[in-house]
């Protein structure tokens, strides 16, 4: 167990926070196949899948439904809904190696292929809008199951992930207007409340001068843009769902780092977008995905990535005709051949 911890650190950075069983099942199905995609040079992914990632998960289901004669990739992955199929599903599943056939291709660990596949496959996960009534009985459903999703999508013919974010949405009396005061003191006291705390389960000692400190400026700008708890923030918050709090977060943020900086202005912001046009057509990505936008915001200064981002999607809707229609890849050409030389020419 030591020995595989230790092997798939070199690809997992944080495998010393997963369980044991975890680590044991990873050894099996996973660490072949990293060090296989090492010697080929390409590194273990994690993230947003790309739009490539997904279609090969697609083809990996099609072709071990092909091979089995399984006949539906709802039997092949939510195989408990299929009582009298199981056990016929689940041998030709061992007997034709499942779990190396889902992951074929992909950098990713088994376990995170296994759950996109999962979504991609679900019936219950595209059913359009909540009718009034359907509310009403997922309010009742969590009254008398609590946070049992896997229980309650039964019951709805909804995903797992689909009644957990919908129930955290309609709680409470949400509050659907502009921002308050209140409302905003409320999140940023969210945000550094379990920022303080995460800071201090990763560095115990990292706290203590800090207490010391009237300032807010502790907090590395890279932390402030990781992914944050955020339904424990909901809920401090009280008037607002989780993914309002994320965005209002955000808009904040970049607010916040990019105050009183000159980065866009005058000849600062026509490099910029130069750099970020380069840097762009440097990646060869074929899918907005497929592009780490936390490193390149390092090509046009200290700021987040979705600052990156919204420069990018402002640079396309103004410069790039029909942009709608294009590719990602096509856009970025577009950017490369058409709008880097005038912006070259006017700096």
């Amino acid at each position: 167990l030591d020995t595989a911890r230790q092997e798939l650190e070199e690809f997992i950075p944080h495998v010393k926070n997963i369980s044991d069983s975890s680590v044991k099942k990873m050894a099996g199905r996973d660490l072949m196949r990293f060090k296989e995609f090492k010697k080929q040079g390409i590194a273990v992914k994690f993230g947003r899948f790309s739009q490539k990632e997904n279609k090969q998960i697609r083809k990996n289901v099609e072709e071990f439904l092909a091979l089995t004669g399984i006949d539906s990739a709802e039997k092949l992955l939510f195989t408990s809904r299929y009582p009298e199929d199981k056990d016929t599903i689940h041998r030709l599943k061992t007997e034709h190696h499942f779990c190396e056939k889902i992951s074929e291709g992909i950098p990713r660990p088994w376990r995170l292929i296994y759950y996109r596949a999962r979504k991609m496959f679900d019936p219950n996960n595209y059913k359009g809008r909540y009718t009034t009534e359907e509310k009403e009985k997922l309010k009742t459903y969590h009254a008398l199951h609590g946070n049992d999703w896997k229980k309650i999508s039964e019951l709805m013919c909804r995903s797992n992930l689909s009644v957990a974010m919908k129930f955290s949405e309609i709680k409470s009396a949400i509050n659907y207007g502009p921002w308050t005061k209140e409302e905003t003191q409320k999140l940023m006291n969210a945000v550094k409340e379990v920022m303080r705390r995460k800071l201090q389960a990763e560095n115990p000692s990292s706290l203590s001068s800090l207490e010391q400190s009237d300032t807010d400026a502790w907090i590395d700008r890279e932390k402030l843009c990781q992914q944050l708890p955020w339904t424990e923030i909901e809920t401090k918050v009280g008037s607002r769902y989780w993914r309002q709090c994320k965005q209002k977060w955000n808009s904040i943020l970049t607010s916040k780092l990019t105050k009183g900086q000159e980065l866009y202005r005058g000849t600062n912001g026509l490099q910029a977008k130069i750099n970020l046009i380069k840097r762009l057509y440097e990646t060869k990505a074929e899918d907005a995905n497929e592009v780490n936008w936390d490193e390149l915001s390092n090509a046009i200064g200290d700021v987040p990535r979705t600052y990156v981002q919204s420069k990018f999607y402002r640079l396309k809707v103004s410069s790039v005709p029909l942009w709608k229609r294009k590719t990602f890849s096509e856009i970025v050409d577009y950017l490369y051949e058409k709008k880097l030389p005038e912006l070259e020419e006017k700096l």
